[in-house]
């Protein structure tokens, strides 16, 4: 059953981590395989299970250690109908598989949550294509037909909210949202820029922010930022606009690599974790509605850990 579908504690100024570049880790820290980068495979086995247990708790153990909120980001990034279908899933085996997913982050909720620390179980949802090109997007009808069976999948199973990760233009993001609207769930929009500070189709982050807002009526309940170095957006963010009061969350890539290059290194980048620290540590003393921090690709509970504690500063500054 959901706990916090109807007040979200992250809007109320409480601080929240979230994890790091769960894909990045469990490859090259674990040594799985994770075909297409689709983390919902482990689900269907006890050793995945494990994996996936025991990569949250390292992150969850540090928002406790420092009384701070958790979101539970499920591991159904790649969970959607397409994805399914190049691995052999049809659509009740994602359907099961997108609940199994909000089972086992309940399960570590309750495992993990003090009343210090709110964790909220969220839905994790990915683009229909690459994360880092977007190819030729769907209109916002198509999004809102295609990302509702995953979100339906969520709201079945208890999710507190449904977030929308590594989105690379204003019409998937509209339709995402429409969906999640139609289901009832809060929903958070995280989008993707390239090294220009704009996202892969072009548009401009605060741009693309207010557009989302117009044709939904104001639908998600916050924006974030991942999958980017803050280098990448800063200038984008620092140039001020109304828009940034509606950006909660950002997951940072730890590596200053641009989508491209990222896609084509066949290593891991784990970057400067304390850089990234004093970056999110800059945009936190600049975006005060700033509540959800965490990482993405290349980065793990270290670099977490790093970006808590700056963030820490910001805030008591």
């Amino acid at each position: 059953m959901a706990k916090y579908r109807n007040a979200l504690p992250q809007m109320s100024g409480e601080m929240f981590l979230t994890d790091g570049g769960i894909e990045t880790c469990l490859i090259f820290h674990d040594g799985l395989e994770l075909p297409y980068f689709a983390a919902f495979t482990l689900l269907d086995g006890a050793a995945g299970r494990q994996a996936l247990r025991d990569y949250f708790g390292r992150y969850a153990q540090l928002a406790v250690d420092g009384g701070h909120g958790f979101i539970l980001e499920s591991p159904t990034w790649r969970a959607s109908a397409d994805w399914g279908e190049k691995l052999g899933y049809d659509a009740e085996a994602m359907a099961r598989v997108n609940r199994d997913a909000i089972a086992l982050m309940a399960e570590l909720r309750d495992r993990h949550e003090t009343p210090a620390s709110k964790f909220v179980v969220s839905g994790c949802i990915g683009p229909r294509g690459d994360g880092y090109d977007p190819g030729a997007p769907m209109d916002a009808g198509e999004a809102r037909a295609y990302h509702g069976a995953q979100i339906a999948a969520f709201a079945e199973a208890g999710a507190d909210m449904v977030t929308a990760i590594t989105m690379t233009n204003v019409p998937e993001a509209t339709g995402l949202a429409l969906a999640a609207r139609d289901a009832r769930m809060p929903c958070a929009i995280s989008f993707t820029t390239e090294t220009d500070g704009r996202l892969p189709s072009g548009e401009a982050l605060g741009a693309a922010v207010a557009a989302v807002d117009a044709a939904t009526g104001d639908g998600p309940a916050y924006y974030m930022i991942n999958c980017a170095h803050p280098s990448h957006f800063e200038d984008a963010v620092t140039a001020g606009g109304a828009w940034r009061e509606r950006v909660r969350g950002v997951r940072a890539n730890a590596s200053t690599k641009s989508h491209a290059e990222l896609d084509e290194s066949e290593t891991l980048d784990e970057g400067d974790p304390d850089d990234l620290g004093r970056r999110l540590r800059a945009l936190a003393r600049i975006m005060p509605n700033l509540t959800v921090f965490g990482g993405c690709c290349g980065t793990d509970h270290r670099h977490v850990a790093t970006i808590r504690d700056a963030c820490v500063q910001a805030r008591a500054a």
